[in-house]
């Protein structure tokens, strides 16, 4: 488990079933030839455990993504391969039809390529959408606008709202808009120009008609808030109509019922200072005597859904998935009784795919110890059947198991522990504490980026809790930490490590903590209120709670959840001068969740108290100019784990200090 073999591991992703159940499509990247990036292409995978083996579709140079079926059986997919019949050489993803025999060719285009792609069930309706100039009222025009601004140099946007860029992408000025196509794969515009409405993500449903389409419309409200509704848009004529708006919640994930008589979607409350958000999913009839009428499906669940819900094919039931308890199985929620059953056990699932028929369920399952990899699943009993997908099963190099312990408050707590093989009472193993991001979220499932397995074959026992804020437990466990960050998360994290430290096989002398987003957040604060810890890496974090408030993409929602005066209380630069342990410092120039002027304000006040007359501090700052809030170039990657692993073999090890190869 080296770096080199962790990054040639094919990587799963995206699954689409056949119509008749028969196929069944994944999504593979792999690292390219030049082991600079990844390329993707779609493979087959035998719905019949003992079937043949995975069978590869596509072999275009620049990859494939997006596959989707249609009622025929053919495959759509999308991909910036050239056209056979085109002199272009750099094209914008397009979209390809495969027959259910033959070779795939181009089906539909755009100027601004095709971001997504929804298929009608039953009409096989093709809806998609691609991003436009806002003044450009035809694919000519666009055409012509986008060549004039490339040839004249112009990259400038006047934006005339906010927020002004998410993740690693100022907006504007093309925006996505949908688009349905005819026979011949010519795109008719459903929506015009749409500003924020399709933003971040389009996120939109067809009816298997293929008569309406039911999307979540952003409107930019007072203060630069976000906010989206549900609409729904005629196809034939592209008429849009409000079906749900509140200023106290957000509908996303919208998904038809087989009949098309019923809408599922998540409505998101919008959280305060004093009140958490909470995600319930709902159900909307759309047609007969219950025209207009909404209810939630599963009162009193108090687990939130993830992804889009599935219908069961004779509508009685949803299929979701959810954190739970350091996983994130699926779930059963029955319609009539409105009751909840969990239908798997161990594992994260994503990417829910149901047969027509309903008689197999597809997903992804991964978990901590284990990459995705494609399963069947009984919809009724919960029943799972690994299939053979395109990756080989991984050995690994040493164990997980769980630790508990109960927080200061009497709340239970629980981790992840990764042991490397050689940990044992003779041998002890130093331990990493990673602290997750989000900060809801939960360590449940493979992590490509901050992957143990690697730290672990480095000789490191990994300790991956949930704390108050992990998502997973109920809302009781998020309040437990809402609006007070580093108050009960920054007690769980020190409970449960202590609980570590207490076994065997750990050494409890040479500890270290890690921690990306809201996890580097939490490693600034540790860093200002121990020094139990020999080193302290935080990777996009947050340093000033105030300043970060106004350059985050994301301002209005701080404002929301937090308080001037939690701000100020919370915020690890008040802490500066109780900071003893070394730090790595690392930030992407283009992560504009957590600017980079957070790490470098940071790694600056660092400076300023810990520079010896020499010029010489413990401190380091990793800068990557082309990253955003990951690390996603290969290259990258290696040197982000190989800077990281320097760092703690210095500190927790007292090794002399080697800079990674790439970095003299």
């Amino acid at each position: 488990m080296n770096l080199d073999h962790f990054l040639e591991l094919p990587r799963l992703s995206g699954l689409s079933v056949s119509p008749d159940g028969d196929r069944l499509v994944v999504t593979v990247s792999v690292l390219d030839p030049k082991r600079t990036g990844f390329t993707s292409s779609l493979w087959e995978v035998p719905v019949d455990p003992q079937g043949p083996a995975p069978r590869r579709l596509t072999w275009g140079g620049t990859g494939e993504s997006r596959p989707v079926f249609r009622p025929d059986g053919s495959l759509l997919f999308t991909s910036a391969r050239p056209d056979p019949d085109d002199d272009e050489e750099e094209r914008p993803a397009s979209l390809w039809l495969m027959p259910d025999r033959g070779e795939a060719r181009p089906y539909a285009t755009r100027p601004g390529g095709i971001s997504s792609v929804v298929v009608a069930a039953e009409a096989g309706t093709v809806v998609l959408t691609s991003p436009t100039l806002p003044s450009s009222t035809s694919p000519g025009e666009d055409e012509r606008r986008r060549k004039a601004r490339r040839e004249l140099k112009v990259s400038a946007t006047l934006h005339e709202s906010i927020p002004v860029r998410w993740w690693d992408e100022f907006w504007g000025p093309a925006a996505d808009r949908l688009f349905v196509l005819d026979d011949e794969g010519t795109a008719r515009d459903l929506t015009g120009p749409t500003g924020p409405a399709l933003r971040p993500e389009p996120d939109y449903a067809v009816s298997p008609d293929g008569s309406t389409v039911i999307c979540s419309w952003t409107e930019v409200r007072s203060g630069g808030v976000l906010r989206p509704h549900l609409v729904s848009i005629d196809v034939p004529t592209g008429a849009r109509r409000t079906l749900l708006t509140e200023d106290v919640a957000e509908f996303r994930s919208p998904a038809f019922s087989a009949d098309g008589s019923k809408v599922a979607f998540v409505s998101e409350a919008v959280p305060s200072p004093d009140t958490p958000e909470h995600q319930r999913l709902m159900v909307l009839h759309l047609t007969g005597d219950r025209a207009g009428q909404v209810h939630e499906a599963a009162p009193g669940w108090d687990r939130w859904p993830t992804g889009t819900p599935v219908w069961t094919p004779d509508g009685e039931a949803l299929l979701v998935t959810a954190d739970d308890q350091g996983h994130a199985p699926v779930f059963r929620i029955d319609l009539d009784r409105r009751t909840v059953r969990k239908l798997t056990d161990r594992g994260a699932f994503t990417d829910l795919t149901i047969t027509r028929d309903g008689s197999g369920l597809y997903a992804l399952r991964s978990s901590v110890d284990s990459p995705p990899a494609p399963v069947r699943i009984d919809p009724r009993t919960g029943e799972v059947t690994a299939l053979r997908g395109p990756a080989e099963e991984l050995p690994l190099p040493g164990t997980l198991t769980e630790v508990t312990t109960t927080a200061e408050d009497g709340t239970p707590l629980r981790g992840w522990l990764v042991l490397p093989e050689q940990a044992s009472a003779d041998r002890p193993a130093p331990l990493l504490l990673w602290v997750h991001g989000g900060p809801l979220g939960s360590w449940n499932g493979w992590h490509w980026r901050w992957n143990p397995w690697l730290a672990a074959a480095q000789g490191y026992a990994v300790l991956l809790p949930d704390p108050a804020l992990s998502t997973g437990y109920g809302l009781d466990f998020v309040r437990r930490g809402w609006g007070a960050w580093g108050g009960a998360p920054y007690t769980d994290l020190m409970r449960i490590t202590d609980v570590t430290v207490e076994r065997e096989d750990i050494d409890a002398g040479r500890t270290a903590a890690m921690g990306a987003s809201y996890g580097g957040y939490m490693a600034n604060w540790i860093a200002g209120h121990t020094d139990r810890f020999r080193g302290i890496v935080a990777h996009a974090s947050i340093w000033d709670l105030d300043t970060f408030r106004g350059t985050t993409d994301a301002g209005f929602y701080w404002r929301q959840i937090m308080t001037a005066q939690a701000r100020a209380e919370h915020s690890p630069a008040r802490f500066a001068e109780s900071i003893t342990t070394p730090m790595l410092v690392i930030h992407g120039e283009k992560d504009y969740r957590t600017p980079i002027s957070e790490g470098l304000a940071l790694f600056a006040r660092l400076g300023e108290l810990n520079v010896g007359e020499d010029g010489t501090m413990p401190h380091r700052l990793l800068v990557f100019p082309d990253e955003n809030h990951w690390v996603l170039r290969p290259q990258n990657l290696c040197v982000w784990y190989e800077t990281v692993f320097a760092f703690l073999a210095q500190t927790v090890h007292g090794e002399p200090w080697q800079t990674p190869d790439l970095l003299r």
